[in-house]
């Protein structure tokens, strides 16, 4: 209680702008420490950060114990951690920078334009879905909404063609360049096939998960698209948004889901800054679900 007492005495005498710089440095901090937590979460990466954990405890163990030769090993080993985290979590840092640089292009169009009625476009991806999956056909279509996807973009072919059934069945024929890819469509416009997509690192995902599906939810975790998925193997729909994967879709329930998707994205209308800065925390791993 005594103490208590103390610190309160010692905030009022402090005065409010030292009260409130403690305060926000306190939120910057904890929110510092969530971002390395979500960033670590669930990939290979957290097993890399348990491990450090363990091996900071043995040192520490070690000397408790007086045992002088093991802490003397673990010990030497310690110059050498900055350099090894660095090393280890090289991937997340570069991706983590690269998504904090993309905040100097927020200003670049704030303009918001309106969309498309999505009600063609829906018809579209649903036939040429079911068409495939009635064939065994592979597929993978990334539906953009409010994240823009032109750095996966840039890793396939640009196309800019108009969206239609036949188009995407022929991109996915077996033997074509393009048909390992991901088409991406913007608008009613496919802007570009065979592009590549992030897998998802997620130690939820099931061993039983192919690497269509991976990619599948790995952009579906980093931003906000909708992705249909057509297992080559079973011929299965799914769709991949907000980082989780909905399997054995059929033409019905796809169509209610891309339906419910393209409406709020289309109602709501939520302005370009709000998107940009969306998909920014979600690659920066503070939205992920």
């Amino acid at each position: 209680m005594n103490l208590f007492l103390a610190w309160q005495k010692d905030l009022a005498s402090a005065g409010w702008t030292t009260v409130l710089s403690t305060i926000i440095d306190i939120l910057l901090v904890a929110a510092a420490v969530y971002w390395l937590i979500m960033l670590c979460k669930r990939t290979r990466a957290w097993l890399i950060f348990w491990g450090i954990v363990i091996f900071l405890a043995l040192v520490r163990l070690t000397d408790v114990l007086q045992l002088h030769t093991m802490n003397y090993l673990l010990g030497s080993f310690m110059t050498l951690l900055p350099v090894a985290i660095v090393i280890l979590f090289y991937p997340e840092l570069r991706h983590t920078l690269e998504n904090m640089g993309r905040v100097a292009d927020w200003g670049v169009s704030l303009d918001f334009n309106a969309k498309e009625d999505p009600t063609s476009l829906i018809h579209l991806v649903v036939q040429a879905a079911c068409s495939m999956s009635a064939r065994r056909i592979g597929a993978l279509i990334v539906i953009e909404r409010e994240n823009k996807l032109d750095d996966t973009v840039a890793t396939g072919t640009k196309l800019g063609a108009i969206v239609s059934e036949e188009l995407i069945g022929s991109i996915f024929n077996p033997g074509g360049p393009l048909h390992d890819g991901a088409v991406i469509i913007r608008g009613n416009r496919i802007i570009a096939a065979g592009c590549t997509l992030p897998l998802s690192e997620s130690t939820h995902v099931g061993t039983m998960i192919h690497t269509r599906h991976k990619a599948a939810l790995g952009v579906a975790e980093e931003t906000d698209a909708a992705v249909v998925v057509v297992s080559e193997e079973t011929g299965t729909i799914s769709l991949a948004l907000e980082g989780k994967l909905y399997r054995e879709l059929n033409q019905e329930t796809l169509t209610q889901w891309l339906r419910q998707v393209t409406s709020d994205n289309h109602i709501v209308k939520r302005t370009d800054i709000a998107g940009k800065v969306d998909g920014t925390l979600r690659k920066a791993k503070f939205l992920r679900k």
